[in-house]
């Protein structure tokens, strides 16, 4: 397992994408509404994100058709923008967006509720982000992987929800996937013995992925959605982060 320890000023540069992800997020925030079409908010990101002098790092990367991803409800990611989803009311919808400055990736998601949304759907979106919050808490020189992965799922199971498997998060840098993978689960306390110390230097995507009902997710005919097996609703917090000496330091906030 090869992984890239950055400098710096390496660190520096993959914050400056983050910030454009940031903005991204806040003027996706303001036009989020029932009535907008998934196809509208991909054009909003696109076309700031340019304007910025940066590109959205997604569209294109393994043919990947769009710049962002918009799950809607039971959709877990990679949901594919079309003039034909319209939000609704009571909808809430999973964006992820990564973004390249030519040399350096970011990558971060987030989980928005359309209009108004139900008590229990609020607190899906609340654990979500928590349990992200409590995955970066642990993302320091000397702790292990493992430390990141048990934290986000004690989060989320004490809450009687579940955390997806399948997908997991990754190291970034000059390449938007790196190692090591970063999962938001264990196995078994026996996991920590194997598991990776993390150094200063290393920089990683931590993204929870959480279901109000069962962890198992199936791909759509589209070949690129994911969704729930059960057809329960799913959320997405996504973060870039650099290990320092004094701590975690979140790039894409």
């Amino acid at each position: 397992m090869a992984i890239k320890i950055k400098k710096p000023n390496e660190i520096s540069k993959i914050q400056k994408s983050g910030s454009i992800i940031a903005q991204v997020r806040d003027l996706l925030i303001k036009n989020i509404e029932p009535g907008i079409s998934t196809w509208e908010l991909d054009r909003i990101a696109e076309e700031y994100t340019l304007s910025k002098g940066f590109k959205p790092a997604f569209k294109g990367y393994q043919n990947f058709p769009a710049s962002i991803c918009a799950s809607i409800n039971d959709e877990v990611v990679h949901g594919l923008p079309s003039k034909n989803r319209i939000l609704k009311n009571g909808d809430i919808i999973g964006i992820d967006f990564g973004v390249y400055d030519g040399e350096y990736y970011s990558d971060s998601a987030f989980t928005f509720g359309v209009g108004t949304i139900s008590d229990d759907v609020s607190k899906l979106l609340e654990v979500t982000k928590s349990s992200l919050e409590k995955g970066i808490e642990l993302a320091k020189p000397g702790n292990k992987i493992f430390d990141i992965s048990k934290a986000i799922q004690e989060c989320v199971e004490a809450e009687g929800f579940s955390v997806v498997r399948s997908y997991v998060g990754h190291g970034i840098g000059k390449e938007l996937h790196e190692e090591p993978h970063v999962p938001n689960f264990i196995l078994s306390e026996k996991d920590r013995n194997t598991s990776l110390k993390l150094k200063e230097g290393m920089v990683l995507a931590i993204e929870p992925m959480v279901n109000i009902g069962d962890y198992e997710v199936e791909l759509s005919s589209d070949s690129w959605t994911v969704k729930t097996k059960d057809g329960s609703l799913s959320a997405h917090f996504e973060h870039t982060v650099a290990i320092t000496k004094n701590g975690p330091k979140v790039l894409t906030s």
